[in-house]
């Protein structure tokens, strides 16, 4: 019987992921370096398990989603913003977020995880770090092939119609978990952090 539950289990991600969103597709793997007065954010997908399923990234620092762009497996978008302070989500089944302190001059990196949701992948956004006791770690094997696996995409003009036409739900998602995000302990928010430290 279970193996039947996750056979239909299967079906239905496929039947829910098949309408991805088109970014604009480069043959560029490296990505160029942070300008100064500016830092750099790479986020990053590269798992089979939710491969089917597109997730969204935003820039919720202010409270307002700015829209950054779409993953789909394989692939990696480059952000760059003011220093400082900043708050990062991702978007699918439901809405997790990822915080930042950032120095300008630098580049950091995150990476994209699925988890399985109701109906289809959820995702979790974590923070590439450089200390040693981080769940992703920029010494990694891990981080090294993901940095040469994936390719880097660019906002297109569908993506943007499409969150353009999705960003009442976008906004409802992020009201409902970043309420949940607030009640994690500071340890948590922690490991789900960017230091200055961890650029590069």
């Amino acid at each position: 019987m279970n193996k039947i539950k996750l056979v239909l289990m299967f079906c239905c991600l496929l039947v829910a992921g098949c309408a991805s969103v088109p970014m604009t597709a480069t043959n560029q793997v490296d990505v160029n370096p942070a300008p100064s007065g500016k830092a750099q954010v790479v986020f990053m997908r590269d798992s089979f398990v939710g491969s089917a399923i597109s997730s969204s990234v935003y820039d919720v620092s202010d409270g307002e989603p700015m829209f950054i762009g779409i993953l789909d497996n394989g692939t990696k978008l480059a952000y760059l913003v003011n220093p400082g302070q900043h708050v990062f989500m991702v978007v699918s089944e439901a809405a997790d977020f990822m915080e930042a302190q950032l120095a300008a001059g630098k580049t950091y990196y995150s990476i994209i995880t699925p988890r399985m949701g109701l109906w289809k992948a959820r995702f979790s956004m974590w923070p590439v770090k450089a200390g040693a006791d981080a769940e992703y770690k920029l010494d990694s094997k891990d981080f090294a092939d993901w940095k040469r696996s994936t390719k880097l995409v660019e906002l297109s003009p569908a993506a943007q119609a499409w969150y353009d036409a999705n960003k009442t739900s976008v906004k409802a998602k992020q009201q409902e978990y970043w309420l949940q995000w607030q009640q994690k302990s500071a340890a948590d928010i922690s490991k789900r952090t960017l230091s200055p430290e961890d650029g590069r």
